[in-house]
């Protein structure tokens, strides 16, 4: 054997290594096979074949795969495998056609080996050798090759024997080895189901560590992507996974380098919630899902999905589930606050629950809360004041007054309004439903457009009219009953044999207006 180099290995234009052909072309049959090319063509061109250049594009793992390649076939076929390179070593050998026929317990015979005692081995194992698949020059060749989804598979078999997570009709039938891009296993695996509670969720924190990639795989191995979620564990690792993958500040380049996948995966867990509904997610948690789920691209049809079930439990929120910073784009322009969210829940809210005086009511009082608290930013625009205080109908408030209160902050806080803009904002006050005290107030503040001022006493006049003309017929019915009552005579019953004096029966009868009868019986004045 030559210990000199004639052979130049360019990998994926990164890296070159100077070899020895007969040391590589011991263990890699595509090697061999591209060296004899190479020889053809130089002895073609009658050139000297001293040293044969070998260009190769998109090899697994690049330049440090090849590495771990060419210590091993230069240390006579030995090598260290372990979780953290064992996946690449894997691509590699399968690339490279590094299989028994060429030599004895060649690369890809021991990785297989490995791969195997991983596949039953230990959940950390396999979580390791799936970080490692994940690799930018990795994953694609694993991918292609069925590894991924034989690790996905054995972790799925991992949770379901330790949490009963996930059930099948026969899981011990199945194996890694089976779950090569088959229809008999895509059967397999898509009929798992999955089942909810806090004891199966110990493996949420370990898959958050891995690429959307995987995750992708994952959901899509269990049968729930692009279809209607029905696992709510499922569901709720998706959530976890986005949440933790938002929280490490190191992921926002990666979150930019993969904003599809997880947009993928953040329509995926909007399903689940909606498959879900409200016997699942309380108003809050829906508030939640949206806050966490809002920092991701969602689809149209996703995000109307979210806040229709949102905006029916509406009269369930609280000021602070619907205090949501406004998402992206600049303050300055929209506003802190995120309004049209709001407006759109409203509109959703009117929609279906509008017969239900109750609720209805329950939502104005949040509402009028919600806008005292919007008030005071500098870039809330007028007719985004108008849009959340008019998307309820006038019968969602007794009172006005909470509607007034906001209006007076929104004047103090935007003193640069025109006298255009400050009658405008007023058009969503019902002036026959504030009090006569806010009335006053109303009259008296410098910020009220003078006409305005003047229409609301006109209406607080015209009601207290109203209660007045309401009082006077209330009396003159009491009177006419009264005298009424005048007319008829009381009578003074007694029984025959307890005679009472004539004097006091005449004072009975003038002064209280008694007439007198004597009864021989009791039940004579029935």
């Amino acid at each position: 054997m030559s210990l000199f180099y004639d052979l130049q290995i360019n990998i994926n234009g990164e890296y070159t290594f100077f070899l020895n052909q007969d040391v590589i072309s011991k263990y890699s049959g595509s090697l061999r096979k591209m060296i004899k090319q190479s020889k053809k063509k130089r002895n073609k061109k009658n050139k000297d074949p001293e040293v044969i250049t070998i260009e190769i594009d998109e090899f697994p793992g690049g330049p440090d795969g090849f590495e771990l390649v060419s210590r091993f076939c230069y240390n006579n076929g030995g090598i260290s495998i372990d979780v953290s390179n064992v996946s690449t070593l894997y691509c590699c050998s399968v690339f490279l056609g590094m299989t028994e026929k060429l030599c004895f317990s060649n690369l890809l015979t021991q990785t297989e080996t490995f791969l195997e005692e991983v596949f039953y081995g230990s959940w950390n194992d396999i979580v390791l050798s799936l970080k490692n698949c994940e690799q930018e020059q990795v994953f694609l060749h694993a991918d292609s090759y069925g590894l991924v989804d034989k690790l996905i598979f054995s972790a799925l078999t991992k949770i379901s024997r330790s949490s009963e997570a996930f059930s099948s009709s026969s899981p011990s039938s199945s194996s890694p080895s089976s779950a090569k891009n088959t229809p008999e296993s895509d059967k397999r695996l898509t009929s798992w189901t999955v089942s909810c509670g806090r004891s199966n969720e110990w493996w949420f924190d370990d898959m958050s560590s891995l690429s959307p990639m995987i995750i992708l795989k994952l959901i899509r191995i269990t049968g729930a992507y692009k279809t209607n979620v029905k696992s709510l564990v499922l569901t709720k690792f998706l959530l976890h996974y986005l949440k933790t993958r938002l929280q490490t500040k190191s992921n926002k380049t990666e979150l930019m380098r993969n904003k599809l996948e997880y947009s993928e995966l953040a329509d995926t867990a909007v399903r689940g919630v909606v498959s879900a509904g409200k016997t699942a997610f309380s108003c809050r948690k829906l508030f939640w899902v949206l806050r966490v789920l809002s920092s991701f691209t969602l689809s149209r049809e996703s995000k109307t999905g979210l806040e229709t079930l949102i905006g029916e439990m509406l009269d369930q929120a609280t000021l602070d589930d619907l205090l949501i910073p406004a998402a992206g784009g600049s303050i300055e322009s929209s506003g802190f606050y995120n309004v049209d969210l709001v407006i759109r829940l409203l509109k959703v809210f009117v929609r279906n629950i509008e017969e239900e005086e109750s609720k209805m009511k329950e939502v104005g009082r949040l509402i009028d809360k919600y806008l005292r608290e919007i008030s005071p930013d500098q870039n809330l625009k007028v007719s985004k004041f108008l849009g959340v205080a008019e998307s309820l109908p006038d019968s969602a408030r007794d009172c006005f007054d909470g509607v007034y209160r906001a209006i007076d902050i929104y004047l103090q806080s935007h003193s640069n309004l025109t006298p255009q803009d400050r009658t405008k904002i007023c058009r969503c006050l019902n002036y026959k439903k504030l009090t006569r005290e806010t009335c006053k107030l109303l009259a008296r503040n410098p910020k009220i457009p003078p006409d305005v001022a003047v229409q609301a006493l006109k209406s607080s006049c015209e009601n207290q009219e109203h209660r007045t003309q309401e009082v006077k017929l209330v009396n003159k019915s009491t009177c006419r009953s009264r005298r009424h009552s005048q007319d008829k005579k009381h009578v003074m019953l007694h029984l025959k044999g307890f005679e009472i004096s004539e004097k006091l029966a005449e004072e009975l009868k003038t002064k209280g207006g008694y007439n007198w009868k004597v009864m021989d019986s009791f039940r004579e004045g029935l």
